[in-house]
């Protein structure tokens, strides 16, 4: 049997599709209609990217096309791989058998190849960057692998900086991407599927998990939601992310991006999927739990002391980013009798000729602080310090001399600042940000009480999230069984046990060191 009936065939025992979906145009033993049709769906000659080369093969007796999209494709792989092995007499005699099949196993060897029959597939595979060869008299087309999009190369990490630790990052190719992660994982249960989203410009979502780890009901819950994605297209994975989160609206992020490929790699351990795409220089890990924000791959790279030295003062410094002008607030509104009488002396004769009320004068601060923020990262890179020396010494020195502001607000609002650089990710990032101002809106209306209040329905709301099933504060809540890795993390020889809140099909890393007690 022939490998053109085979495909027939394998096509043929395919479950037919719902009556509400249009069966594919298959292509003619006709060449010129179906260069005819190609033609048509490219909006040739005005569209003059579909690049067509016609060729008799006077030792077949063939008419062959040859169709590519310009700036998709390799022009010298098309030359070496396809052109020329068409145009050469074969070594050896031809075998008897149809031609599409003797081209494929005789002549295109050295070729990434396969038969296609329908319209819509061969239109897909040259957006894709394959080249699609029509022969004369077939029903069906040969596509051979030769795409090559411009990418920059592999770089640093821009803002997933590391001291030790690899340097490399991913980029807007797909392809590097995966291999970046293949070379951190060689295991052959490494799996990676495709899941095709959009219509009107098809986009192809690769999703990588370790077969012998990750859940399938996780896995197959991602692939379900990324299937019912419905929209024209989507053009990178940022947007992939809102489609498939669970809560819209809510402020914290269910998913993580990252651009570091070990990082990638160290969640795919653990049970996560990883979704990668063209034209996204990140990778998207689901599911998340709360300590995925707050920690970073370099606190495993460090040993234990030193890396939760750095862990607790990123704790601190979150707890800072979030409430302290919020503590300010409450206390010099509503709880001042906590305050050294010396130093509520020296607050109070520092706003003396300040003409706005503490939360005014807080608001202003924070709100310019924000709008600097921005400022320094749309900038050109050669102006952005000099937006932050100008907003940070001079703006502030002359608000403070012109009694707009308190000095002691100045330095809250900058060790404010400073303290939410130190949250990793850029969505949860925002996500403290924006709490701080809701914190210091209750922290003016009733103090330490309704600081107390938001704080209690945070927690619970935070509490009740799920991300694709798996509880936001797991293994904490709900207490399960796991290597302890949250605010601080064990000695890595320690770390054995996978958390089970992803419930992965091994739930031990390697054999459990002897002597080792069981203290989940």
């Amino acid at each position: 049997m022939s490998i053109f009936e085979k495909n027939q065939k394998a096509n043929e025992e395919k479950p037919t599709q719902s009556n509400q979906q249009q069966e594919p145009e298959s292509l003619s033993d006709d060449i010129l209609l179906n260069i005819s049709k190609l033609k048509t769906v490219f909006s040739f000659p005005a569209n003059n990217a579909l690049k067509i080369r016609n060729l008799y093969l006077p030792l077949y007796e063939k008419n062959v096309t040859v169709l590519f999209i310009e700036g998709t494709v390799d022009g010298h792989l098309i030359d070496t791989t396809i052109i020329e092995p068409l145009q050469k007499k074969p070594n050896s005699p031809l075998p008897k058998i149809d031609f599409i099949s003797m081209l494929i196993t005789t002549v295109l060897v050295t070729s990434t190849t396969k038969i296609i029959t329908t319209l819509d597939d061969a239109t897909m595979d040259l957006l894709n960057g394959n080249t699609i060869i029509l022969v004369g008299e077939e029903p069906c087309a040969i596509s051979v692998e030769t795409a090559k999009f411009e990418n920059r190369s592999v770089s640093e990490p821009t803002t997933e900086t590391t001291i030790i630790g690899p340097k490399a990052a991913f980029n807007e190719s797909a392809a590097v991407n995966r291999s970046l992660l293949r070379k951190q994982l060689r295991n052959p249960d490494f799996i990676c599927e495709t899941v095709k989203i959009g219509k009107q410009s098809s986009q192809q979502v690769s999703v990588m998990y370790l077969k012998n780890i990750a859940d399938e009901a996780i896995v197959n819950n991602v692939k379900k939601r990324l299937k019912d994605i419905e929209t024209d297209t989507v053009l990178t994975l940022s947007q992939v992310d809102q489609y498939i989160e669970e809560r819209s609206y809510s402020l914290f992020p269910t998913t993580l991006m990252t651009e570091r490929p070990d990082r990638a790699a160290s969640f795919v351990l653990e049970g996560h999927v990883i979704l990668i795409m063209e034209n996204s220089p990140t990778a998207l890990v689901a599911p998340t739990t709360f300590w995925s924000f707050i920690q970073t791959v370099e606190d495993q790279y460090l040993r234990m002391p030193h890396g939760n030295f750095i862990r607790i003062i990123r704790l601190v410094a979150l707890m800072i980013a979030l409430l302290m002008p919020a503590l300010y607030i409450a206390v010099t509104t509503f709880h001042s009798g906590m305050i050294p009488t010396d130093l509520l002396l020296s607050i109070a004769a520092t706003r003396e000729r300040i003409p706005f009320p503490v939360f005014i004068e807080i608001l202003i601060m924070e709100v310019s602080f924000e709008i600097l923020r921005e400022a320094g990262v749309r900038v050109p890179n050669t102006l952005g310090p000099t937006i932050g020396i100008v907003g940070a010494l001079i703006l502030g020195q002359a608000a403070v001399e012109a009694n707009l502001v308190s000095p002691i607000l100045v330095v809250i609002v900058s060790i404010t600042g400073l303290a939410s650089f130190t949250v990793p990710d850029v969505s949860f990032n925002i996500t403290v940000r924006i709490l701080r101002f809701v914190f210091l809106f209750v922290a003016y209306l009733f103090g330490f009480f309704g600081m107390a209040i938001v704080a209690a329905f945070l927690m619970a709301y935070l509490v009740s999230m799920k991300s694709f099933g798996v509880p936001f504060f797991a293994p904490l809540s709900p207490h399960l069984p796991s290597s302890k890795d949250l605010m601080t993390r064990p000695p890595i020889k320690k770390q054995w046990l996978r958390p089970l809140s992803m419930s992965p099909n091994q739930k031990v890393r390697s054999s459990k060191p002897k002597g080792m007690q069981n203290d989940d």
